[in-house]
């Protein structure tokens, strides 16, 4: 198989996005899109006239596809993902891949039955400069790692079948698992909904990875400015990645702090601490779209048969985590185990 043939489900927020590199991708040919709303089929039709626009998804299933795309309301993806599965379709379907870890696994275990490929979109883990902050970290340059710190905040886009928590999350929970090469052993979460009951637009997680390694995620539908930054703060180095730069996304600081060798917790003379403050690096990263990246990888893993760096098992995982968080919001911030 050359050319795979792919079929488009969803084309609102993020489906037009994955349209136009389906579209542009040698290896790739789009042969359909399906959305509920008469309005994008227009507008995909209009700008793809070779694209057959189809109201009903099931009707891709006699267009003689080899694989789909699956960008619709999270709460569909579970239903939507197993029915494509069953007609022996290779399956990307947009993160969370499912509300539901139960769900994910039925998901996994049906592509594994009929050995075909199960992607969940983890665009971060096909980012460049995620690429190259992991390099600094297993590389040992930023020492033994205290702690990681991200944040993901923007106003809007409010939904009304879900809240800050699945919807922006994912991405930074992929992103560490991804990062440390761990599972988190616990989590808490506390969120707050200002703007509509019962909807959690503010959210902040704590995670404990193995090595006793906390991370600590804050995600945000209500906050003036739009940040997506990454901080991982080293024994020896420290490091901030920036999404929002155009080109400087990473920066290394040689900056650090060393208690006293002899402290002992007596008086104030033995607490003086040796702080060190060195250059500031920046690494030339060569950019490529990683909604590009992972969309190759896609078609790579079909004609290959090898697993996907985001496979179905990698957004369970997610989802477990959120699941694990979600009812420690829920129940007054405990800190929950997650049972793997």
């Amino acid at each position: 198989m050359d050319i795979v043939k792919v079929g488009m489900i969803g084309y609102g927020y993020w489906g037009p996005n994955l349209t136009r590199n389906f579209y542009e991708l040698p290896s790739a040919n789009l042969v359909a899109v399906a959305d509920l709303n008469e309005e994008r089929l227009k507008q995909a039709a209009s700008k793809y006239p070779h694209v057959v626009v189809k109201h009903d998804y099931q009707e891709l299933f006699d267009l003689g596809l080899d694989a789909v795309v699956v960008a619709t309301p999270p709460a569909t993806h579970y239903r939507i993902a197993k029915d494509c599965l069953e007609h022996n379709l290779h399956v990307l379907v947009e993160k969370p891949i499912t509300l539901k870890s139960d769900d994910a696994r039925k998901l996994i275990e049906l592509a594994d039955s009929k050995k075909l490929t199960l992607m969940v979109g983890h665009t971060f883990e096909y980012n460049s400069a995620v690429h190259a902050l992991k390099k600094y970290m297993d590389s040992g340059e930023l020492g033994e790692i205290y702690y990681l710190d991200t944040a993901r905040l923007n106003l809007g886009l409010f939904q009304r079948d879900s809240n800050v928590l699945w919807d922006l999350a994912p991405h930074d929970i992929s992103i560490l698992l991804y990062l440390l090469g761990e599972k988190p052993i616990s989590v808490s979460a506390q969120g707050t909904p200002c703007v509509f009951a019962g909807i959690h637009d503010v959210a902040y997680l704590n995670l404990t990875f193995p090595g006793n390694i906390p991370a600590y995620i804050h995600v945000s539908w209500l906050d003036p400015c739009k940040v997506r930054r990454i901080t991982v703060v080293g024994s020896k180095k420290m490091a901030v990645y920036n999404d929002i730069e155009n080109e400087q996304k990473i920066k290394i600081y040689d900056k650090g702090v060393d208690a006293p060798p002899a402290y002992t917790n007596g008086g104030f003379d033995e607490f003086q601490c040796s702080y060190h403050t060195g250059d500031i690096t920046i690494p030339n990263i060569r950019f490529a779209e990683p909604l590009r990246q992972e969309c190759q990888h896609f078609l790579e893993c079909i004609v290959n048969g090898s697993k996907p760096l985001s496979s179905g098992r990698e957004g369970l995982e997610v989802v477990k985590i959120l699941e694990t968080a979600q009812h420690s919001m829920l129940n007054g911030q405990t800190h929950e185990v997650i049972t793997w």
